[in-house]
């Protein structure tokens, strides 16, 4: 079954470029994972801190092994000190 997820991501102002450089990486490198679909970043047009990510998994193995590249363990650093609040994530599934 198809894994489908939206994270928003909220960094702080000071640390917007830093957090940005550390997404992008993550879409060059995800995009290159057997199981993706889609990995796609978006920035919202209202405040440049925010950040989106749409995602399509080919399954929940893929999912789970995408979380454990250090490039997402990179990202898992920042959290605390240089994001507003934890990412909000949702996995869904169509209907």
């Amino acid at each position: 079954m198809k894994i489908y997820l939206t994270a928003i991501i909220k960094a702080k102002e000071e640390y917007r470029a830093e957090v940005l450089e550390v997404l992008q990486n993550m879409v060059n490198e995800t995009r290159k994972e057997e199981a993706n679909e889609l990995y796609s970043l978006h920035q919202s047009m209202d405040d440049k801190n925010h950040f989106v990510f749409y995602e399509i998994w080919k399954s929940t193995e893929g999912l789970e092994n995408h979380n454990q590249q250090a490039y997402i363990k990179a990202f898992g650093n920042l959290v605390d000190e240089k994001l507003q609040e934890k990412p909000q994530i949702y996995i869904t599934k169509i209907i």
